[in-house]
């Protein structure tokens, strides 16, 4: 019998590789979103365009018991969107009800493997004041202060789904993105992520030409390429840890040294104009530690060979965006 799985945030960057890698293994796959995928046509057996904040659309969605639900959908963007304050009020309602309607039909369900996506923004930010010394560590989450309303909205919905394991008898699997990357992915208009953003800078820019950084550029973080991310998901869903483990790259680079990382890839030199502008926290680095003890597992791809994938995908799509007869250099 064909196995089932069902993809919430399948018109996303992370939902959309995650169906495709779930169709490559046999599964039958139902994707949920708001949206249709920016980048790509959907894999899905079944696509439905919902808003998963209405109870009508899970209670439609989630119409059965299936193998594998994968919760990912979110209100969510890059720096740019979760640290200016002004999305604050959106952000924590629309996730917060996701989660809650979600978890609530499907426990209704029967539904033995749910993964929920959070996020390593739940991590205090009193520990992430060293950009060379942040700590990550699981055990480290308490107590409880993120540096963003996201991210307090993160780890509610974390012990939103443990509770429902303790007091349902669920298998709910929470893990911490770190910092996900890779082609498809949102690349400009204000929510795409810090690789993606100077992979397009870079590609606009000139030989020798200049880019805006926000900050000083010496904040620190780790960034996990797609497919690595994706493995790290399944293996947990289909694992006997509850979690919340991180899934991250431990290969922690300052922002300075991103852009210089992406410039070498492009063939040009590249200078960086420091600019006021929201950073998040200082320093942040996955701890792989403990998912290498429970699942024998962390992730192994360098961030240069994700980089170079994604350079090679976004520097495509500036050019088809670029103007008729402007070369795609025209601004950064």
């Amino acid at each position: 019998m064909t196995r089932q799985a069902l993809v919430l945030g399948a018109g996303g960057f992370i939902g959309g590789h995650l169906v495709k890698r779930l169709k490559a293994e046999g599964f039958w796959v139902r994707g949920v979103d708001l949206k249709e995928h920016e980048h790509a046509v959907t894999a899905a057996d079944d696509f439905v365009m919902g808003d998963l904040r209405d109870q009508q659309v899970v209670d439609a969605v989630i119409d059965r018991k299936f193998d594998e639900v994968y919760q990912l959908a979110a209100d969510m963007g890059g720096a740019g969107y979760i640290f200016t304050g002004e999305h604050d009020a959106d952000i924590m309602h629309n996730s917060a009800t996701i989660n809650l309607n979600v978890v609530h039909k499907a426990r209704e369900r029967g539904v033995d493997n749910l993964f929920y996506s959070s996020s390593a923004c739940m991590y205090p930010a009193y520990n992430q004041e060293d950009p060379d010394n942040p700590n990550c560590a699981e055990d480290s989450a308490y107590p409880a202060a993120p540096d963003s309303e996201y991210g307090w909205e993160k780890l509610f919905s974390e012990r939103l789904y443990l509770a429902y394991n303790r007091n349902y008898g669920m298998n709910c699997r929470v893990a911490r993105y770190h910092n996900i990357f890779g082609p498809e992915g949102t690349w400009d208009g204000g929510k795409e992520k810090a690789p993606a953003a100077i992979c397009r800078k870079v590609a606009l820019a000139a030989d020798g030409g200049t880019i805006d950084v926000w900050g000083d550029g010496l904040q620190t973080r780790s960034f996990l390429y797609i497919d690595e991310c994706v493995e790290g998901t399944i293996r947990l869903l289909r694992s006997g840890f509850e979690g919340p483990v991180n899934i991250g790259s431990d290969e922690m680079v300052s922002i300075n040294q991103l852009v210089a990382m992406v410039a070498d890839i492009a063939g040009k030199t590249i200078h960086i104009n420091h600019i006021p502008g929201p950073e998040g926290v200082r320093g942040r680095n996955s701890d792989n530690r403990l998912i290498e003890e429970r699942l024998g597992w962390r992730p192994s791809a360098t961030l240069t060979q994700g980089l170079e994938k994604t350079y090679e995908w976004i520097e495509r799509q500036t050019r088809r965006n670029a103007p008729a007869g402007q070369p795609a250099t025209a601004g950064a």
